[in-house]
Protein backbone atom coordinates (compact mmCIF):
# COMPACT_ATOMS: atom_id res chain seq x y z
CA UNK A 1 0.00 0.00 0.00
CA UNK A 2 1.21 3.16 -0.95
CA UNK A 3 0.69 6.31 1.38
CA UNK A 4 -0.27 9.00 -0.31
CA UNK A 5 -3.16 9.85 1.87
CA UNK A 6 -2.04 11.82 5.59
CA UNK A 7 -4.57 10.31 7.58
CA UNK A 8 -4.64 6.25 6.48
CA UNK A 9 -8.41 5.13 6.88
CA UNK A 10 -9.65 5.10 10.46
CA UNK A 11 -12.73 2.92 9.41
CA UNK A 12 -13.67 -0.78 10.40
CA UNK A 13 -11.55 -2.15 7.39
CA UNK A 14 -8.71 -3.66 8.94
CA UNK A 15 -7.44 -3.85 5.60
CA UNK A 16 -6.76 -0.35 4.98
CA UNK A 17 -4.84 -0.11 8.50
CA UNK A 18 -2.29 -2.63 7.67
CA UNK A 19 -0.83 -4.98 5.30
CA UNK A 20 -0.45 -7.78 5.10
CA UNK A 21 -3.53 -9.18 6.74
CA UNK A 22 -1.79 -12.01 8.93
CA UNK A 23 -2.49 -13.46 11.79
CA UNK A 24 0.51 -11.26 13.33
CA UNK A 25 -1.11 -7.71 12.20
CA UNK A 26 -4.68 -9.40 13.00
CA UNK A 27 -3.02 -9.85 16.61
CA UNK A 28 -1.51 -5.94 15.75
CA UNK A 29 -4.78 -4.64 15.47
CA UNK A 30 -6.19 -5.90 18.00
CA UNK A 31 -4.19 -3.95 20.16
CA UNK A 32 -3.67 -0.81 18.47
CA UNK A 33 -7.41 -0.80 17.07
CA UNK A 34 -9.63 -2.97 17.53
CA UNK A 35 -12.68 -3.48 15.18
CA UNK A 36 -14.99 -4.20 18.55
CA UNK A 37 -13.72 -1.16 20.13
CA UNK A 38 -16.17 0.62 22.16
CA UNK A 39 -15.85 4.33 23.05
CA UNK A 40 -16.49 5.42 26.56
CA UNK A 41 -18.84 7.90 27.85
CA UNK A 42 -17.22 11.11 28.09
CA UNK A 43 -16.71 12.44 31.71
CA UNK A 44 -18.06 15.96 32.04
CA UNK A 45 -14.56 17.29 32.20
CA UNK A 46 -11.12 16.01 31.56
CA UNK A 47 -8.06 17.11 33.55
CA UNK A 48 -6.44 16.57 30.12
CA UNK A 49 -7.56 15.45 26.47
CA UNK A 50 -4.82 14.00 24.53
CA UNK A 51 -5.29 13.70 20.61
CA UNK A 52 -3.07 11.31 19.23
CA UNK A 53 -1.17 8.23 20.60
CA UNK A 54 2.47 7.54 19.64
CA UNK A 55 5.31 7.78 22.26
CA UNK A 56 4.42 11.59 23.20
CA UNK A 57 0.34 11.14 23.48
CA UNK A 58 0.63 7.41 25.33
CA UNK A 59 3.77 8.58 27.94
CA UNK A 60 1.31 11.87 28.87
CA UNK A 61 -1.42 9.88 28.89
CA UNK A 62 -0.56 7.45 31.58
CA UNK A 63 1.83 9.61 33.47
CA UNK A 64 -1.39 12.54 34.33
CA UNK A 65 -3.60 9.22 34.50
CA UNK A 66 -1.24 7.66 37.59
CA UNK A 67 -0.97 10.77 39.05
CA UNK A 68 -4.80 10.55 39.56
CA UNK A 69 -6.02 12.93 36.54
CA UNK A 70 -9.00 12.36 34.93
CA UNK A 71 -7.84 11.95 30.79
CA UNK A 72 -9.14 10.82 27.73
CA UNK A 73 -6.89 9.96 25.00
CA UNK A 74 -8.28 9.65 20.96
CA UNK A 75 -6.22 8.36 18.34
CA UNK A 76 -7.35 7.89 14.46
CA UNK A 77 -5.19 5.38 13.33
CA UNK A 78 -3.00 2.98 15.29
CA UNK A 79 -2.09 3.42 18.78
CA UNK A 80 1.70 3.02 19.31
CA UNK A 81 2.09 5.77 16.70
CA UNK A 82 5.00 6.31 14.01
CA UNK A 83 7.46 4.06 16.32
CA UNK A 84 5.38 0.84 16.84
CA UNK A 85 4.03 0.59 13.52
CA UNK A 86 6.72 2.03 10.64
CA UNK A 87 9.42 3.32 12.32
CA UNK A 88 11.33 2.43 15.60
CA UNK A 89 10.43 -1.04 15.82
CA UNK A 90 10.02 -2.73 12.66
CA UNK A 91 13.03 -0.72 11.12
CA UNK A 92 15.54 -2.45 14.06
CA UNK A 93 14.00 -5.67 13.75
CA UNK A 94 14.70 -5.93 9.84
CA UNK A 95 18.09 -3.78 10.65
CA UNK A 96 18.98 -7.14 13.47
CA UNK A 97 18.30 -9.88 10.80
CA UNK A 98 20.27 -7.93 7.76
CA UNK A 99 23.30 -7.63 9.97
CA UNK A 100 23.10 -11.38 11.03
CA UNK A 101 22.66 -11.95 7.25
CA UNK A 102 25.99 -10.16 6.61
CA UNK A 103 27.42 -11.66 9.61
CA UNK A 104 27.01 -14.85 8.21
CA UNK A 105 28.66 -14.09 4.69
CA UNK A 106 31.53 -13.04 6.35
CA UNK A 107 32.41 -15.74 9.45
CA UNK A 108 33.89 -18.34 6.80
CA UNK A 109 36.73 -15.41 5.87
CA UNK A 110 36.93 -13.20 9.33
CA UNK A 111 36.45 -15.95 12.05
CA UNK A 112 36.79 -19.48 10.49
CA UNK A 113 33.21 -20.01 10.76
CA UNK A 114 30.92 -22.49 7.91
CA UNK A 115 30.29 -20.82 4.69
CA UNK A 116 26.94 -19.23 4.17
CA UNK A 117 25.39 -19.79 1.30
CA UNK A 118 22.10 -18.90 -0.62
CA UNK A 119 19.86 -16.45 -0.87
CA UNK A 120 18.00 -16.35 2.56
CA UNK A 121 14.40 -15.88 2.98
CA UNK A 122 13.02 -12.43 3.43
CA UNK A 123 9.50 -13.44 3.65
CA UNK A 124 10.86 -14.81 6.83
CA UNK A 125 12.55 -11.49 7.84
CA UNK A 126 9.24 -9.45 7.74
CA UNK A 127 7.11 -12.55 9.21
CA UNK A 128 9.31 -12.44 12.48
CA UNK A 129 9.34 -8.57 12.33
CA UNK A 130 5.72 -8.59 12.28
CA UNK A 131 5.27 -11.10 14.70
CA UNK A 132 7.44 -9.32 16.99
CA UNK A 133 5.59 -5.85 16.73
CA UNK A 134 2.82 -7.75 17.55
CA UNK A 135 4.19 -8.97 20.85
CA UNK A 136 5.29 -5.41 21.81
CA UNK A 137 1.85 -3.94 21.06
CA UNK A 138 0.45 -5.20 24.26
CA UNK A 139 2.24 -2.49 25.56
CA UNK A 140 0.39 0.60 23.66
CA UNK A 141 -2.69 -1.41 23.46
CA UNK A 142 -5.87 -0.24 24.00
CA UNK A 143 -7.13 -2.22 26.99
CA UNK A 144 -3.87 -1.42 29.13
CA UNK A 145 -4.69 1.99 28.99
CA UNK A 146 -8.23 1.74 29.71
CA UNK A 147 -6.80 -0.68 32.43
CA UNK A 148 -4.53 2.34 33.78
CA UNK A 149 -8.10 4.20 33.96
CA UNK A 150 -7.59 6.30 31.24
CA UNK A 151 -10.44 6.26 28.59
CA UNK A 152 -9.59 5.74 25.14
CA UNK A 153 -11.38 6.63 21.99
CA UNK A 154 -11.01 5.03 18.11
CA UNK A 155 -11.59 7.94 15.91
CA UNK A 156 -11.16 10.84 14.46
CA UNK A 157 -10.56 13.80 16.92
CA UNK A 158 -11.14 17.43 16.25
CA UNK A 159 -10.84 20.67 18.69
CA UNK A 160 -14.34 22.39 17.91
CA UNK A 161 -13.87 24.98 20.68
CA UNK A 162 -11.10 26.19 22.86
CA UNK A 163 -11.55 23.81 25.43
CA UNK A 164 -13.40 20.95 23.80
CA UNK A 165 -12.83 17.74 21.07
CA UNK A 166 -15.44 16.34 19.42
CA UNK A 167 -14.63 12.45 18.34
CA UNK A 168 -17.47 10.21 16.97
CA UNK A 169 -19.87 12.41 18.15
CA UNK A 170 -18.98 13.16 21.71
CA UNK A 171 -17.86 15.75 22.82
CA UNK A 172 -14.85 15.61 25.34
CA UNK A 173 -14.49 19.22 27.48
CA UNK A 174 -11.09 19.62 29.07
CA UNK A 175 -8.86 21.43 31.50
CA UNK A 176 -5.91 21.38 29.52
CA UNK A 177 -4.99 19.02 26.08
CA UNK A 178 -2.13 17.90 24.50
CA UNK A 179 -1.45 17.47 20.68
CA UNK A 180 0.40 14.84 20.06
CA UNK A 181 -0.31 14.04 16.40
CA UNK A 182 3.29 12.73 14.91
CA UNK A 183 4.46 13.87 11.50
CA UNK A 184 4.44 11.48 8.19
CA UNK A 185 7.04 11.13 5.43
CA UNK A 186 7.45 14.36 3.37
CA UNK A 187 6.65 14.08 -0.04
CA UNK A 188 8.61 16.13 -2.41
CA UNK A 189 6.87 18.08 -5.38
CA UNK A 190 8.47 15.68 -8.07
CA UNK A 191 6.96 15.32 -11.34
CA UNK A 192 6.00 12.29 -11.72
CA UNK A 193 6.04 10.99 -8.41
CA UNK A 194 2.28 11.33 -7.27
CA UNK A 195 1.47 8.89 -9.70
CA UNK A 196 3.97 6.49 -9.11
CA UNK A 197 3.93 3.50 -6.38
CA UNK A 198 6.09 4.80 -4.24
CA UNK A 199 6.94 3.49 -0.66
CA UNK A 200 7.46 5.73 2.42
CA UNK A 201 8.54 4.22 6.12
CA UNK A 202 4.80 3.50 6.88
CA UNK A 203 4.53 0.86 3.54
CA UNK A 204 8.12 0.01 3.32
CA UNK A 205 7.54 -2.76 6.10
CA UNK A 206 4.16 -4.82 4.31
CA UNK A 207 6.61 -5.82 1.68
CA UNK A 208 6.54 -9.55 1.70
CA UNK A 209 9.16 -9.93 -1.33
CA UNK A 210 12.45 -8.41 -1.83
CA UNK A 211 12.60 -5.18 -4.51
CA UNK A 212 15.35 -6.79 -6.84
CA UNK A 213 16.22 -2.90 -7.61
CA UNK A 214 15.26 -0.39 -4.77
CA UNK A 215 15.74 3.20 -5.65
CA UNK A 216 15.90 5.51 -2.64
CA UNK A 217 15.23 8.87 -2.52
CA UNK A 218 17.11 10.52 0.72
CA UNK A 219 20.19 9.91 2.52
CA UNK A 220 19.34 10.92 5.90
CA UNK A 221 18.76 8.66 8.70
CA UNK A 222 16.05 6.63 7.19
CA UNK A 223 17.18 6.35 4.20
CA UNK A 224 20.94 5.26 5.16
CA UNK A 225 19.58 2.66 7.47
CA UNK A 226 17.33 1.20 5.23
CA UNK A 227 20.04 1.40 2.11
CA UNK A 228 22.28 -1.05 3.92
CA UNK A 229 19.82 -3.22 5.35
CA UNK A 230 18.20 -3.98 1.99
CA UNK A 231 21.05 -4.21 0.04
CA UNK A 232 22.74 -6.80 2.65
CA UNK A 233 19.30 -8.85 2.25
CA UNK A 234 20.15 -8.90 -1.43
CA UNK A 235 18.30 -5.88 -3.48
CA UNK A 236 20.23 -3.83 -5.87
CA UNK A 237 19.83 -0.39 -3.78
CA UNK A 238 20.44 3.05 -5.70
CA UNK A 239 20.88 5.96 -3.09
CA UNK A 240 20.08 9.15 -4.46
CA UNK A 241 20.28 12.85 -2.63
CA UNK A 242 21.06 16.61 -3.38
CA UNK A 243 23.77 16.74 -0.92
CA UNK A 244 27.45 15.50 -1.55
CA UNK A 245 27.74 13.15 1.42
CA UNK A 246 25.32 11.16 3.54
CA UNK A 247 24.50 12.23 6.93
CA UNK A 248 24.87 15.97 6.28
CA UNK A 249 24.01 16.88 9.58
CA UNK A 250 26.80 14.62 10.94
CA UNK A 251 30.28 14.98 11.68
CA UNK A 252 31.94 15.11 8.18
CA UNK A 253 34.56 12.41 9.23
CA UNK A 254 31.93 10.37 10.93
CA UNK A 255 29.57 10.20 8.02
CA UNK A 256 32.18 9.33 5.74
CA UNK A 257 33.16 6.52 7.68
CA UNK A 258 29.42 5.53 7.22
CA UNK A 259 29.20 6.42 3.67
CA UNK A 260 31.70 3.96 2.86
CA UNK A 261 30.26 0.90 4.52
CA UNK A 262 27.36 1.45 2.23
CA UNK A 263 30.00 1.11 -0.79
CA UNK A 264 31.37 -1.99 0.52
CA UNK A 265 27.54 -3.15 1.23
CA UNK A 266 27.16 -2.77 -2.57
CA UNK A 267 24.82 0.33 -2.06
CA UNK A 268 25.12 2.62 -5.47
CA UNK A 269 25.47 6.29 -4.15
CA UNK A 270 24.20 8.95 -6.72
CA UNK A 271 24.86 12.00 -4.43
CA UNK A 272 24.93 15.87 -5.44
CA UNK A 273 22.12 14.70 -7.73
CA UNK A 274 18.48 15.39 -7.85
CA UNK A 275 15.36 13.36 -9.26
CA UNK A 276 14.40 15.46 -12.18
CA UNK A 277 11.42 13.40 -12.79
CA UNK A 278 9.73 9.59 -12.29
CA UNK A 279 7.95 7.73 -14.67
CA UNK A 280 5.93 4.65 -13.93
CA UNK A 281 5.28 1.39 -15.95
CA UNK A 282 3.64 -2.11 -15.72
CA UNK A 283 7.86 -3.17 -14.88
CA UNK A 284 8.95 -0.69 -12.55
CA UNK A 285 9.89 3.10 -11.99
CA UNK A 286 12.15 5.18 -14.04
CA UNK A 287 14.20 7.38 -12.20
CA UNK A 288 15.53 10.69 -14.10
CA UNK A 289 18.15 12.03 -12.63
CA UNK A 290 18.97 16.05 -12.86
CA UNK A 291 21.64 16.87 -15.85
CA UNK A 292 25.50 16.67 -13.96
CA UNK A 293 26.36 19.42 -16.07
CA UNK A 294 23.21 22.24 -15.50
CA UNK A 295 24.57 24.20 -18.64
CA UNK A 296 25.31 21.07 -21.47
CA UNK A 297 22.45 19.22 -19.93
CA UNK A 298 24.60 16.48 -20.09
CA UNK A 299 22.45 13.51 -17.98
CA UNK A 300 22.24 10.50 -18.22
CA UNK A 301 20.33 7.29 -18.73
CA UNK A 302 17.48 6.89 -16.15
CA UNK A 303 17.78 4.24 -13.16
CA UNK A 304 14.58 1.96 -13.34
CA UNK A 305 13.84 0.19 -10.12
CA UNK A 306 11.13 -2.51 -8.87
CA UNK A 307 10.11 -0.25 -6.03
CA UNK A 308 10.84 3.24 -4.60
CA UNK A 309 11.21 4.38 -1.19
CA UNK A 310 10.91 8.47 -0.47
CA UNK A 311 12.72 9.71 2.66
CA UNK A 312 13.09 13.44 2.33
CA UNK A 313 11.90 14.24 5.39
CA UNK A 314 9.01 14.61 7.98
CA UNK A 315 5.92 17.17 7.72
CA UNK A 316 3.59 17.69 11.10
CA UNK A 317 0.22 16.26 10.95
CA UNK A 318 -1.94 19.21 11.23
CA UNK A 319 -4.46 18.35 9.34
CA UNK A 320 -8.38 17.72 10.01
CA UNK A 321 -7.52 19.15 14.07
CA UNK A 322 -9.63 22.43 13.99
CA UNK A 323 -6.69 24.46 15.14
CA UNK A 324 -7.63 27.75 13.51
CA UNK A 325 -11.29 27.54 15.36
CA UNK A 326 -8.85 26.84 19.04
CA UNK A 327 -6.86 29.53 18.32
CA UNK A 328 -3.72 27.07 18.11
CA UNK A 329 -0.95 28.87 15.60
CA UNK A 330 1.00 26.59 13.16
CA UNK A 331 2.78 26.55 10.23
CA UNK A 332 4.67 23.85 8.00
CA UNK A 333 7.16 23.21 10.69
CA UNK A 334 4.55 22.59 12.87
CA UNK A 335 2.44 23.45 15.84
CA UNK A 336 4.05 26.80 17.54
CA UNK A 337 5.10 26.23 21.11
CA UNK A 338 6.67 28.30 24.19
CA UNK A 339 9.62 26.67 25.77
CA UNK A 340 7.03 25.18 28.10
CA UNK A 341 5.22 23.82 25.07
CA UNK A 342 2.17 25.53 25.64
CA UNK A 343 0.79 26.43 22.60
CA UNK A 344 -0.94 29.97 21.57
CA UNK A 345 -3.88 28.59 23.43
CA UNK A 346 -2.73 28.83 26.75
CA UNK A 347 -5.30 25.61 27.83
CA UNK A 348 -3.47 23.24 25.21
CA UNK A 349 -0.22 22.12 25.06
CA UNK A 350 1.95 20.20 21.94
CA UNK A 351 4.49 17.20 22.63
CA UNK A 352 6.32 14.95 19.78
CA UNK A 353 6.92 15.90 16.07
CA UNK A 354 4.41 18.00 15.60
CA UNK A 355 5.86 20.52 18.06
CA UNK A 356 9.70 19.66 17.96
CA UNK A 357 12.61 19.34 15.37
CA UNK A 358 14.19 16.71 17.35
CA UNK A 359 11.68 14.10 15.69
CA UNK A 360 12.67 11.00 17.73
CA UNK A 361 11.25 8.69 20.20
CA UNK A 362 13.25 9.43 23.01
CA UNK A 363 12.61 13.23 22.70
CA UNK A 364 8.80 12.29 22.47
CA UNK A 365 8.70 10.81 25.93
CA UNK A 366 11.23 13.33 27.32
CA UNK A 367 9.12 16.41 26.08
CA UNK A 368 5.64 14.51 27.07
CA UNK A 369 6.67 14.62 30.48
CA UNK A 370 7.97 18.48 31.08
CA UNK A 371 4.05 18.29 29.10
CA UNK A 372 2.51 17.01 32.26
CA UNK A 373 4.63 19.18 35.05
CA UNK A 374 3.37 22.06 32.88
CA UNK A 375 -0.02 21.48 32.14
CA UNK A 376 -1.47 19.76 34.92
CA UNK A 377 1.06 21.17 37.97
CA UNK A 378 1.95 25.03 37.03
CA UNK A 379 5.10 23.70 36.19
CA UNK A 380 8.63 25.50 34.70
CA UNK A 381 10.12 22.91 32.79
CA UNK A 382 11.49 24.38 30.07
CA UNK A 383 12.28 22.02 26.82
CA UNK A 384 15.57 24.29 26.16
CA UNK A 385 17.01 22.67 29.45
CA UNK A 386 17.17 18.78 27.40
CA UNK A 387 19.89 16.95 26.58
CA UNK A 388 19.19 15.45 23.28
CA UNK A 389 21.11 12.43 21.92
CA UNK A 390 20.53 10.62 18.84
CA UNK A 391 21.77 7.18 16.40
CA UNK A 392 21.41 6.30 13.01
CA UNK A 393 21.42 2.65 13.06
CA UNK A 394 23.55 2.21 10.47
CA UNK A 395 26.89 -0.47 10.86
CA UNK A 396 28.99 1.33 12.18
CA UNK A 397 26.24 3.36 13.74
CA UNK A 398 26.76 7.02 14.48
CA UNK A 399 25.51 8.53 18.12
CA UNK A 400 25.62 12.11 18.85
CA UNK A 401 24.96 14.06 21.96
CA UNK A 402 25.00 18.21 22.54
CA UNK A 403 26.94 20.41 20.33
CA UNK A 404 29.51 19.73 17.55
CA UNK A 405 32.89 21.85 17.24
CA UNK A 406 30.64 24.32 14.72
CA UNK A 407 27.55 24.86 17.27
CA UNK A 408 30.80 25.98 20.03
CA UNK A 409 32.16 28.42 17.57
CA UNK A 410 28.73 29.53 16.61
CA UNK A 411 28.15 30.82 20.49
CA UNK A 412 32.03 32.13 21.00
CA UNK A 413 32.99 28.93 23.07
CA UNK A 414 36.27 27.64 22.16
CA UNK A 415 36.97 24.28 22.39
CA UNK A 416 39.14 21.48 22.86
CA UNK A 417 38.66 18.18 21.14
CA UNK A 418 39.51 14.47 22.11
CA UNK A 419 39.46 12.29 19.80
CA UNK A 420 40.03 8.35 20.41
CA UNK A 421 39.80 6.01 17.09
CA UNK A 422 38.00 2.70 17.94
CA UNK A 423 41.33 0.98 16.95
CA UNK A 424 42.80 1.87 20.17
CA UNK A 425 39.83 -0.06 22.11
CA UNK A 426 40.80 -3.93 22.79
CA UNK A 427 37.60 -5.17 22.42
CA UNK A 428 36.96 -3.25 18.45
CA UNK A 429 40.02 -5.02 17.81
CA UNK A 430 38.47 -8.11 19.25
CA UNK A 431 34.96 -8.18 17.31
CA UNK A 432 36.65 -7.22 14.31
CA UNK A 433 34.65 -3.77 14.26
CA UNK A 434 37.53 -1.20 14.66
CA UNK A 435 35.91 1.29 12.26
CA UNK A 436 35.17 4.59 13.49
CA UNK A 437 36.20 6.65 16.47
CA UNK A 438 34.61 9.00 19.49
CA UNK A 439 34.94 12.47 19.73
CA UNK A 440 34.90 14.37 22.91
CA UNK A 441 34.30 18.31 22.56
CA UNK A 442 35.14 20.00 25.69
CA UNK A 443 35.25 23.49 26.71
CA UNK A 444 38.82 24.96 26.62
CA UNK A 445 40.15 25.01 30.39
CA UNK A 446 37.49 23.61 31.48
CA UNK A 447 36.43 20.17 32.42
CA UNK A 448 33.34 20.67 30.93
CA UNK A 449 31.91 18.44 28.23
CA UNK A 450 29.70 20.50 25.48
CA UNK A 451 29.46 17.34 23.04
CA UNK A 452 31.19 14.30 21.70
CA UNK A 453 30.29 11.97 18.42
CA UNK A 454 30.66 8.32 18.46
CA UNK A 455 31.09 6.07 15.33
CA UNK A 456 31.35 2.59 16.47
CA UNK A 457 29.26 -0.89 16.33
CA UNK A 458 26.11 -0.14 19.24
CA UNK A 459 27.49 3.54 19.65
CA UNK A 460 23.72 4.10 20.66
CA UNK A 461 24.24 1.85 23.60
CA UNK A 462 27.18 3.35 24.44
CA UNK A 463 26.30 7.29 24.66
CA UNK A 464 24.49 7.14 27.21
CA UNK A 465 27.10 7.67 29.47
CA UNK A 466 28.24 11.01 27.82
CA UNK A 467 24.53 11.92 28.01
CA UNK A 468 24.20 11.86 31.34
CA UNK A 469 27.99 13.53 31.78
CA UNK A 470 26.41 16.68 29.96
CA UNK A 471 23.13 16.78 31.75
CA UNK A 472 24.81 16.63 35.24
CA UNK A 473 28.23 18.17 34.63
CA UNK A 474 30.49 15.38 35.08
CA UNK A 475 33.59 16.17 33.47
CA UNK A 476 36.44 13.65 31.80
CA UNK A 477 38.75 13.71 34.84
CA UNK A 478 35.64 12.24 36.66
CA UNK A 479 34.83 9.78 33.98
CA UNK A 480 38.09 8.80 34.17
CA UNK A 481 38.41 8.45 37.30
CA UNK A 482 35.08 5.93 37.36
CA UNK A 483 35.98 2.17 36.52
CA UNK A 484 34.70 0.92 33.52
CA UNK A 485 34.99 -3.14 32.90
CA UNK A 486 37.77 -4.61 30.29
CA UNK A 487 37.03 -5.06 27.91
CA UNK A 488 34.00 -3.71 26.32
CA UNK A 489 33.87 -0.86 24.08
CA UNK A 490 31.95 2.03 26.04
CA UNK A 491 36.34 1.79 27.46
CA UNK A 492 36.61 4.41 24.85
CA UNK A 493 35.01 6.91 26.93
CA UNK A 494 37.68 6.09 29.85
CA UNK A 495 40.23 6.34 27.25
CA UNK A 496 39.09 9.97 26.50
CA UNK A 497 39.25 11.12 29.83
CA UNK A 498 42.53 9.09 30.56
CA UNK A 499 43.35 11.59 27.42
CA UNK A 500 42.11 14.64 28.30
CA UNK A 501 44.10 14.13 32.08
CA UNK A 502 47.25 13.68 30.44
CA UNK A 503 46.22 16.62 28.56
CA UNK A 504 46.64 18.52 31.67
CA UNK A 505 50.07 17.82 32.38
CA UNK A 506 52.23 20.82 30.83
CA UNK A 507 55.19 21.23 31.01
CA UNK A 508 55.18 23.24 33.94
CA UNK A 509 53.62 20.78 35.80
CA UNK A 510 56.54 18.14 34.43
CA UNK A 511 59.41 20.50 36.00
CA UNK A 512 57.53 20.15 39.21
CA UNK A 513 57.01 16.44 39.47
CA UNK A 514 60.94 16.30 38.49
CA UNK A 515 61.87 18.59 40.92
CA UNK A 516 59.58 16.34 43.25
CA UNK A 517 61.09 13.10 42.71
CA UNK A 518 64.86 14.45 42.79
CA UNK A 519 64.21 15.61 46.37
CA UNK A 520 62.38 12.20 47.72
CA UNK A 521 65.15 9.81 45.75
Amino acid sequence: MTEHDPNRSSGADPAALVEPLDEHNRRLLDNVHPSDWVDPEPAERYHLVVLGAGTAGLVTAAGAAGLGARVALVERHLMGGDCLNSGCVPSKAIIRAARAWHDARGAAERFGGPRAEGPGDFAAVMRRMRELRADISRHDSARRFRDLGVDVFIGEGRLVAADAVEVNGKELRFRRAAIATGSRALVPPIPGLAECDFLTNESIFELTELPGTLGILGAGPIGVELAQTFARLGSRVVLIDLADQVLVREDAEAAGIVQRALVDDGVELRLGRGLARVAGDADGTLLHLEAADAESGDGESPIRVDRLLVAVGRTPNTEKLGLDGAGVAYDRNGIEVDDRLRTTNPKIYAVGDVASRFKFTHMADALARIAIQNALFFGRAKASDLVVPWCTYSSPEIAHVGLYESDAAERGLEVDTVTIQMADVDRAVLDGDTSGFLRVVVERGKDRILGATLVAEHAGDVIGELSLAITHGIGLGDIAATIHPYPTQAEVIKKAGDTWRRGKLTPRVKKLFEIFFKVFS
